[in-house]
């Protein structure tokens, strides 16, 4: 419950960082609109410009707020809005939500932020809501989403558990641990995105790519060449405890994972590091990427990367 799993979607005034989010803040957007914040009664954004006025509730935080959190609201029956605003807790206010800079609104309404439409295959906001909830999520004739349970809890991976409550037993529950590297690599990837399909290209340029970690860990010669094991391979779960809460782990912890190969007494010898000397393995073979401040996302393609170049290793 501690994880930013669990805490990765809740109602506006159930998460666990609304009393930081700030009333009063106010945020601009071009050409001439105005956000501002308030909790009277609810959290709602008051948006001002080209002559007119709006006046939204908050209803869903998404995110947990590691990075960010962003909200959205239903608009009617078959609609939500994704809203402009976004709080970063590294800055302690409002800028934009990812991607919507790029829009340039003519009116009130697109000013608000990104229309989603509910049950669209590609662009639904139903997806959203099933990757930062648990269980079957449904939507009334209203359009009000219900959700099993919000955030990404235990029956999220291991499936529902009723039948194992019945009867307890380990076979009765889907344990992610047992799959092969691969299929944790594509289950992860449900939300996190799966590896690109054959034939699908991908734009290893555009700095947004880099969040999608199952994309990029697929490419990465350390996990290519681990599936050849019998057991094992290198997958999220070398890294990652789905159980805890995201970077808890010293760099020590990532250097031991990195030495299980890389050590010279290997037999036959594995690779080791040539240059022996940055603080931690990742700092130089899995570097963050920055595509819009204050946000950072861990590379995760492994390999030796060019100084300035932390797109796309050079091997």
């Amino acid at each position: 419950m501690k994880s930013a799993h669990a805490a990765a979607l809740r109602p506006i005034a159930e998460h666990p960082l609304v009393r930081s989010f700030p009333a009063g803040n106010k945020l601009t957007r071009k050409p001439d609109f105005k956000f501002e914040f308030a909790f009277a009664p609810d959290f709602r954004v008051r948006i001002s410009g080209s002559g007119g006025l709006m006046d939204l509730p908050i209803e869903w935080a998404f995110g947990a707020g590691r990075q960010a959190v962003t909200f959205v609201t239903r608009v009617n029956k078959d609609w939500y809005v994704e809203h402009y605003a976004t709080y970063y807790p590294a800055l302690g206010s409002y800028a934009s939500t990812p991607g919507q800079d790029a829009v340039q609104p003519k009116s009130l309404a697109e000013a608000a932020g990104v229309l989603y439409k509910i049950r669209d295959p590609v662009t639904g906001i139903a997806g959203c809501f099933q990757c930062h909830s648990t269980g079957p999520v449904s939507f009334g004739p209203d359009g009000e989403v219900g959700l099993t349970e919000p955030g990404v809890r235990c029956e999220a991976c291991h499936e529902d558990g009723t039948a194992h409550a019945a009867n307890p037993s380990k076979g009765r529950v889907r344990n992610p641990k047992n799959f092969s590297a691969a299929q944790i690599n594509d289950f992860c990837g449900r939300c996190h995105r799966p590896p690109a399909a054959p034939g699908v290209n991908i734009d290893w340029n555009y700095s947004w790519n880099v969040r999608h970690q199952p994309v990029y860990l697929n490419e990465s010669r350390c996990f290519q060449r681990s599936l050849r094991r019998s057991q094992g391979g290198l997958s999220c779960l070398t890294c990652h405890d789905p159980h805890e809460p995201a970077g808890r782990k010293r760099a020590a912890d990532y250097n031991r994972q990195c030495a299980l190969c890389h050590t010279n007494p290997g037999r036959p010898p594995k690779p080791a590091c040539l240059a022996q000397t940055p603080a931690n393995c990742i700092d130089c073979h899995m570097p963050m990427i920055s595509p819009q401040p204050p946000l950072r996302f861990t590379n995760h393609w492994i390999g030796v990367y060019r100084d300035g170049a932390k797109l796309k290793p050079l091997r």
